[in-house]
């Protein structure tokens, strides 16, 4: 006869016997970081204490397989849009994922035309009016300059990445991106006030973990005071008509 200590186990015992001994075995997932960084601008090799760092903006490429971008993600803005208002863009800097499509509502009492004819995604959406809405749907990874083919001094960039873990710093130059998985990335760096050949020089590989979760100061040297351009058609703008419905003011 079996007494109770050697009592056969029987086959669900056998079953919850197996989970525990594989849970104990298997090392808990690493959990994701915030890593930061900062960012500040130089000019002839020292430090501009008066430069304005914030839109400043920082992406990190994993260099194993990583899974597709998610344009459904809560690090992404839902409706990306550029809205025209008062001759500016809002926002200045828009970050975005690889497919997505942007909105360029008109919200002035006059006409605009907003165009790309740079790298990343070309484009030009003819003239139209106040009240009215245009989109374009950027459908590879690069930087597009944006321009209004009628006012000069309008600008914006849109930043289409293959990649979630990115940053906008703020005005101190300050860098954070949330959730990013231990491992080793190709760190990029993109700014309006140097150009992109400088900017390339900056691209460094850099290995995450729970220990090391800084990029520390990344240091750009002012190249430019902003991106000069011409119309659409590669020529100087002409001098706005007051007079012009085109040109009217609010």
């Amino acid at each position: 006869m079996t007494d109770r200590f050697h009592k056969p186990i029987g086959v669900w015992q056998r079953a919850a016997l197996l989970v525990v001994l594989t849970l104990t075995a298997t090392p808990l997932l690493a959990e994701s970081l915030t890593v930061t960084g900062r960012a500040r601008l130089e000019r002839d090799g020292k430090i501009d204490a008066k430069a304005d760092t914030s839109n400043v903006v920082v992406w990190l490429s994993p260099l194993a397989a990583a899974a597709p971008v998610d344009a459904t993600s809560s690090r992404w803005t839902a409706h990306p849009r550029l809205t025209q208002k008062n001759k500016h863009f809002e926002p200045h800097v828009l970050v975005i994922p690889v497919g997505a499509a942007v909105e360029f509502p008109n919200h002035d009492p006059f006409f605009h035309n907003v165009f790309s004819l740079f790298d990343g995604k070309r484009f030009d959406l003819g003239l139209y009016e106040a009240g009215t809405t245009r989109e374009v749907r950027f459908d590879k990874p690069g930087i597009s300059y944006i321009f209004c083919n009628i006012h000069s001094d309008m600008s914006a960039v849109v930043i289409a990445l293959d990649t979630p873990y990115y940053a906008v710093s703020n005005g101190k130059g300050e860098i954070q991106i949330p959730d990013v998985p231990p491992g080793r990335y190709m760190m990029h760096v993109w700014t309006e006030n140097s150009l992109p050949n400088v900017l390339q020089t900056k691209a460094r590989e850099v290995t995450i973990t729970a220990t090391n979760a800084s990029l520390g100061v990344i240091s750009l040297p002012e190249t430019q005071a902003g991106l000069t351009h011409s119309n659409k058609y590669g020529q100087d703008y002409e001098p706005p008509a007051p007079t012009s419905p085109v040109y009217e003011h609010p």
